[in-house]
């Protein structure tokens, strides 16, 4: 389980936010709604650990991860500007993370085009990711985050460069593979009806406070 405890954090000497608690059973995904500026995306931050609370804690199954190393957390947190490698290929971009873990690079390769075919993408494996659509680099970034199966799935905004079909195509695949997985995820968005399609509980933090929306 994740756990964000009392979470406080302060950004040009103005307190952003303030005694924040949120928990994530695997296999759940919790939805966070907002204003731009309101917080959202650093509270992901934090629970990667890109970024230190000021106060509170960040846990993983009852232990403090607080000062935990992102790269020892085992979390996928995907960023809005997609963050590929633009001198690497696409079935590369997938595949870097499994190569990290000691995987073979040809088995991480395999293991990339087919999730790449998954989502329509499997024909232009070996292209560079200069010549993609900002939706198809999104695409690429979300089989990236998906391959190595991480313990939490942090998600800021993933699916607004996608047209509406592959939006709802892509929001039924992400909870199946959540859930299948068991899987943490907290998803950030704008827009409630994705987060409703998506997530069993929904939140809205304004004023530095979480209220629950469902």
């Amino acid at each position: 389980m994740l756990e964000l405890r009392q979470i406080r954090h302060r950004y040009r000497h103005q307190s952003l936010l303030d005694d924040v608690s949120l928990s994530v059973t695997p296999g759940q995904t919790v939805a966070l709604l907002g204003a731009s500026g309101s917080g959202k995306s650093t509270l992901l931050r934090i629970a990667a650990g890109l970024e230190t609370p000021d106060a509170g804690q960040v846990h993983w199954d009852g232990a403090d991860i607080t000062r935990l190393p992102p790269e020892r957390r085992h979390f996928a947190l995907m960023f809005q500007d997609f963050a590929l490698f633009p001198h690497l290929d696409l079935r590369d971009n997938v595949a870097f993370g499994l190569v990290e873990q000691g995987i073979r690079r040809a088995e991480a390769r395999a293991q990339a085009e087919a999730l790449l075919s998954r989502f329509g993408l499997g024909g232009r494996a070996r292209e560079r990711t200069t010549h993609l659509s900002g939706g198809e680099q999104q695409r690429v970034a979300l089989a990236r985050a998906l391959i190595t199966r991480p313990r939490a799935l942090l998600l800021d905004e993933p699916f607004s460069a996608l047209d509406a079909e592959l939006r709802t195509q892509l929001q039924r695949e992400f909870s199946t593979r959540i859930r299948e997985a068991g899987m943490a995820a907290v998803l950030v968005t704008h827009d409630e009806a994705e987060a409703r399609a998506m997530a069993e509980r929904g939140w809205r933090l304004e004023g530095g406070r979480l209220r629950a929306l469902w």
